[in-house]
């Protein structure tokens, strides 16, 4: 139902399924799948093989390599990306359409003088560009930043229990064009959970709203 010819396509772990992967290299796009538990034994031979790469044990395999700093509101965050196109030991190009290479994300946060580290990997359609896969992560996360939190957190998205017929559809729907309509009003300075609320209060607040 899209057009995504040309695109790179980013998916969650739910949609780290063989069937999607495929209908995406049919319709012209690479695709960046997220892999984990749910496919158990492909995500641990994954983990291992980025253990032997990271500790510089398997000299046939060529990896190349990218990192990100970002320092802001107290926290210092560090992003270490690997990406391999030397995936014969996994046995994925049989069986996943389109599977060139598979990436890590390895990420450490600082806050406050504690550290949290991250581990994720992917299945990807991309060469074995360190810096290619790292953007297109980082543009998965901007979405996921920027609309489904934003979703979450101003609009109870996760709390809604609707699940008969299309209930949860229309009102996905009706979430997204709310939440254009407050992005749109740009004179109430503060952020879109506090624009909601206020037009809920202020009948002509809301007209504004409505009226852009």
């Amino acid at each position: 139902m899209l057009d995504v010819e040309g695109a790179i396509v980013t998916i969650d772990a739910m949609g780290c399924q063989k069937e999607i992967a495929k209908t995406i290299t049919e319709q012209g796009a690479a695709s960046v799948l997220a892999l984990q538990d749910n496919h158990p034994t492909l995500h641990g031979e994954g983990q291992l093989l980025f253990e032997d790469i990271k500790a510089e044990r398997l000299d046939a395999i060529t990896a190349a390599r990218h990192t990100t700093i970002d320092a802001d509101h107290g926290h210092l965050e560090t992003r270490h990306y690997w990406i391999t196109s030397d995936i014969e030991c996994l046995g994925v190009k049989a069986s996943w359409a389109n599977v060139t290479s598979v990436g890590m994300v390895e990420s450490s946060r600082e806050v406050g003088g504690e550290v949290v580290m991250e581990q994720r990997f992917c299945l990807t359609s991309l060469p074995g560009d360190a810096m290619c896969f790292a953007q297109a992560v980082r543009e998965h996360w901007g979405v996921e930043n920027s609309l489904h939190w934003v979703l979450d957190v101003s609009f109870r998205e996760d709390e809604c229990r609707i699940r008969q017929g299309p209930g949860a559809q229309n009102l996905a729907i009706l979430r997204h064009m709310a939440l254009n309509l407050l992005r749109r009003e740009t004179g109430h300075k503060r952020g879109i959970k506090a624009r909601r609320k206020r037009a809920g209060w202020d009948r002509d607040y809301l007209f504004q709203v409505l009226m852009g």
